[in-house]
């Protein structure tokens, strides 16, 4: 680890670092839960390969605003160097805001993964690194002061480290990413089609068995006036929808000179009834395609199930 608190010496590295083809990012910050949140530390990596920390590099930028705006003109929006965060829509706000460019979040990339291949009680980088790699990492850092100085020898190992968890969980990531996401070209239909209407079958009679004991649970959840449970809780919500006639509307409309502009879908019934007179309105004809999955004759899937995409 090297930590670097010279402007120069700083200044010397983002140079460096402009050469790079991915860096993993993270920071720290200081007076995080006040209205005036100040930039502390930037931890860079530059080689996933190193899972100690041996080449992570802290740069100490609290209050060293132009070190910072080197940092975002030369790296955050240096299109060329793809950016690695976990959380990068709350780094971006010390980093360069919308101005980034190139910028990948692990966060957004664990939630694109359908939930059967990473089950996942929350999608935090601690989380991620745990259930990813069985490493247990304490987080307790993360709320320390990081406006004091100097920093303790806890706090810039636990800042070391970070960068490092983000690179490994970035590695895995995009493992999964090509299983969730193959070529559609080479992809096996007759496996994928068996497995589909296997689990299709499945989910009718698992929905089937949860809608029949939700009903069975409020009934008796009302008719026991029990409101809630150590699992459960029944609420009642109303919805009020307000309708009028047309033609009382039209002329509502008329007779206060309202604009009420706006175009109504001609359902077949309505377009039934104005027959000929269809010809008379400017209409606006609006094609949407969808694809559709029909379970063919097989066994013990009902023929009529349909999917939308």
């Amino acid at each position: 680890m090297l930590y670097l608190r010279n402007a120069s010496e700083i200044n010397a590295l983002i140079a460096q670092y402009t050469h790079k083809k991915t860096l993993w990012v993270d920071t720290e910050i200081a007076d995080f839960n006040t209205q005036n949140p100040r930039l502390s530390l930037i931890q860079v990596l530059g080689d996933p390969s190193d899972t100690i920390g041996r080449t992570v590099v802290i740069l100490d930028v609290i209050e060293q605003p132009e070190i910072v705006e080197n940092f975002i003109e030369s790296i955050m929006n240096n299109p060329t160097i793809e950016k690695v965060f976990h959380q990068a829509s709350y780094d971006l706000k010390f980093l360069g805001k919308n101005q980034a460019q190139n910028v990948t979040c692990t966060l957004e990339m664990a939630k694109s993964i359908p939930h059967y291949l990473l089950p996942l009680p929350n999608f935090s980088l601690k989380t991620l690194v745990e259930v990813l790699y069985q490493i247990n990492i304490d987080k307790t850092e993360q709320t320390s002061d990081w406006g004091q100085r100097p920093l303790s020898d806890i706090q810039l190992n636990y800042a070391k480290m970070d960068p490092v968890y983000l690179a490994m969980v970035h590695h895995k990531l995009l493992q999964l990413q090509a299983v969730v996401y193959p070529n559609p070209e080479t992809e096996d239909l007759t496996s994928l089609a068996a497995r589909y209407l296997q689990l299709k079958q499945q989910l009718k009679l698992l929905s089937s068995e949860v809608e029949h004991i939700e009903t069975r649970l409020k009934a008796a959840m009302q008719t026991q006036k029990i409101s809630e449970t150590d699992y459960l809780k029944l609420s009642r919500s109303q919805r009020q929808t307000t309708k009028v006639e047309f033609s009382q509307l039209a002329t509502v409309a008329q007779q206060h000179r309202l604009s009420l502009n706006f175009p109504v879908t001609l359902t077949q019934k309505l377009q039934k009834e104005l027959k000929e007179f269809m010809t008379e309105l400017s209409l606006q004809v609006e094609t949407t395609t969808s694809w559709r999955l029909s379970a063919k004759q097989v066994e013990n899937i009902d023929n009529q199930d349909e999917l939308d995409f």
